[in-house]
């Protein structure tokens, strides 16, 4: 039986938020693992158990590397200590619109106040070495979309990205993080951020603290930074910017994604003028950004069911068994190239269920890499 889904808001018990922790921070456990394995066997603790038969079953040789119930607790008892703390998906404070996002984390590290991540959010993102004008744009823009009730938010990085939150500070601005909170990049912003803090804004990150960011850790935080906007604007991007990035999870995510237009002769606006000629909406104020979201904001958010986890305590094992040969039609249909899970399923002839579990099985034991857009690939 997959545990029922959350819409009520209920908040994790002291033991689950504990039981949360340890499973995302377990090796080869990653949002989507993770919600697989709570629908699967109904709750983190159970889950934790089942973690090192399953990744035997899925050909590891070594048993996952399980985060401890004590290192838990300390990262909690720090958390407290920093003025953070610990927000699980379908709680209250867990934002509606990252809820909603692909591959959501189910559980972020939030400092500051909730109360304005319960704003419309929009992104502003931006070259790191942004010209003048640029600059100037992405200031008048975040201070225009403040004074129109939006949270502005964004990376903290150098450039745009800085601007757009010190234009937002009185109105409402997140800071979103590829470290932990105690590992705050680049080091330069670290008054930058206490500002933020100090009015009424937030830092938000899935990362432990003590983690330094490293260059795969900034897609992920990119990821957040789309997932809870509903619409990113892209202000001076080169070609391999990690804005882009963000634009294309924004797209992926069905979020808008817009762009201001930039000299053609600037190698800093060939990323975000390709954006544009790709579609992307041409913005040159605030009154843009507000027109295009009218009309999506006036309707609710959908909400896919899988955003509300939670435990259900009257179902704490679920089978493991499978036989051989099912196992042996599924793994076929799986190679280095990306395949639709649906795929899979209706391929394999198997249970939908069956095939969940056998992904699962592969994935733990570090045989399998999930994609955006519901693919899977063998990395063996």
């Amino acid at each position: 039986m997959a545990a029922p889904l959350d819409t009520t808001g209920r908040r994790l018990t002291d033991e689950q938020r504990i039981a949360w922790l340890q499973l995302i921070r377990s090796e080869n456990v990653g949002p989507r693992a993770f919600r697989d394995l709570l629908n699967h066997f109904g709750g983190a603790a159970a889950a934790l158990e089942a973690l090192p038969e399953l990744a035997r079953r899925g050909g590891a040789l070594l048993s996952p590397r399980v985060f401890s119930r004590q290192q838990a607790e300390d990262e909690i008892a720090a958390l407290e200590r920093l003025g953070a703390r610990l927000v699980a998906l379908g709680e209250p404070e867990f934002p509606v619109v990252l809820a909603a996002a692909d591959g959501a984390p189910p559980l972020i590290a939030l400092q500051g106040s909730a109360d304005v991540l319960a704003l419309p959010a929009v992104a502003i993102v931006g070259a790191r070495n942004a010209s003048a004008a640029g600059r100037s744009f992405a200031l008048r823009l975040a201070q225009d979309l403040g004074s129109r009730g939006f949270c502005v938010v964004s990376g903290l990085a150098r450039g745009v990205d800085a601007t757009a939150h010190e234009a937002a500070l009185r109105t409402g601005t997140v800071a979103c993080l590829a470290g932990g909170l105690d590992r705050i990049y680049p080091p330069e912003n670290e008054p930058l951020l206490a500002r933020i803090l100090d009015h009424g804004g937030a830092a938000i990150t899935e990362m432990p603290l003590g983690w330094e960011p490293r260059a795969r850790d900034f897609p992920r935080r990119n990821r957040v930074i789309a997932g809870l906007s509903r619409a990113v604007v892209v202000v001076e991007a080169a070609l391999r910017s990690g804005s882009l990035i963000t634009a294309r999870l924004a797209l992926e995510m069905g979020r808008e994604v817009m762009a201001a237009p930039g000299s053609p002769l600037d190698p800093r606006c060939e990323g975000s003028n390709r954006l544009l000629r790709d579609g992307a909406t041409l913005i040159t104020s605030a009154d843009h950004v507000v027109e295009a979201l009218e009309p999506i904001l006036r309707e609710a958010l959908p909400v896919p069911p899988e955003a509300f986890l939670s435990e259900d305590d009257d179902d704490p094992t679920a089978a493991l068994e499978h036989d051989d040969s099912a196992r042996a039609r599924i793994e076929e249909l799986l190679g280095p190239s990306p395949a639709a899970v649906d795929d899979v399923v209706r391929l394999s002839g198997q249970p939908v269920r069956l095939v969940l579990l056998v992904l699962l099985e592969l994935e733990l034991a570090g045989r399998l890499e999930r994609l955006p857009g519901n693919r899977v690939a063998r990395k063996d």
